[in-house]
C-alpha cells in the first residue's frame, strides 16, 4: 500500500496526525486520521499509520460507526513486531471499542474498498477477503467444478471456504451433569 491509495480513500481530507506511541514500526511512524460526521450512526474513521522517511504504511483502520464495525489492515512484513508489543504491553490483539472486536483484513485491497464505501456512505461487501494461491491444474480443476455445478467460481471458492470453515468449527459436547458425579467419571453401566 503507499500513501496515495490512503489519500484518494479520505478524499484527501486530513483531520489530525500524530506520533505513533508505539516502538514497534520505529521512531519515525506517524498517525494521519480522517473523521467524518460524529461518533453515532452518521460518522466514521479512517486511520493509517506510516513511516515518514521510508513512506513505509504501517497499518490502516476503517471505523464504520453507522454499522458498529471496525477494519483494520496490518502490513504483512511488520505484522509480528505489533503483536509482540501489543503482548509486551497486555493489550488484546483484537479489541477495539465498545466491547467489539477489530475485523482483520488480508489484503490491502479489501481495507481499500471497505474504507472507499464507509467514507461515501455506500453499501459494501462485510466479508473478509482471503488471498489464495493456486496452480494452473488446481485453478482449471475448479473451473471444472465449478461449471459441472453451474455456479461461478468466485461461488465455489466461498462455498469450498465455508465448507472448510464449518469443518474446523469447535464441536460442543452436551453431556448431563449426572454423567460426572463419580469423580469426573462417567458412573459405570
Amino acid at each position: 500500500m503507499i500513501i496515495k491509495d490512503f489519500m484518494e480513500t479520505i478524499e484527501y481530507k486530513i483531520t489530525e496526525g500524530a506520533e505513533y506511541c508505539w516502538q514497534c514500526y520505529g521512531s519515525d511512524a506517524r498517525t494521519i486520521d480522517s473523521w467524518n460526521g460524529e461518533w453515532d450512526e452518521t460518522g466514521n474513521t479512517i486511520t493509517m499509520v506510516f513511516d515518514t522517511k521510508t513512506q513505509v504504511v504501517y497499518q490502516m483502520e476503517a471505523w464504520d460507526y453507522k454499522r458498529n464495525r471496525e477494519y483494520r489492515w496490518l502490513n504483512p512484513d511488520f505484522k509480528a513486531a505489533f503483536e509482540a508489543e501489543s503482548k509486551q504491553r497486555g493489550i488484546s490483539l483484537t479489541e477495539s471499542l465498545d466491547d467489539r472486536n477489530f475485523i482483520d483484513l488480508e489484503t490491502e485491497e479489501d481495507i481499500l474498498e471497505k474504507s472507499r464505501a464507509i467514507v461515501r456512505g455506500e453499501e459494501y461487501d462485510n466479508r473478509v477477503s482471503v488471498p489464495i494461491t493456486l496452480t494452473e491444474a488446481e485453478t482449471l480443476a475448479l473451473m471444472l467444478m465449478a461449471h459441472e455445478q453451474d455456479i461461478t467460481f468466485n461461488q465455489l471458492m466461498v462455498n469450498v471456504l465455508q465448507d472448510a470453515i464449518d469443518f474446523h468449527k469447535p464441536v460442543e459436547i452436551n453431556t448431563p451433569d449426572s454423567h460426572w458425579d463419580n469423580g469426573g467419571w462417567p458412573d459405570p453401566v
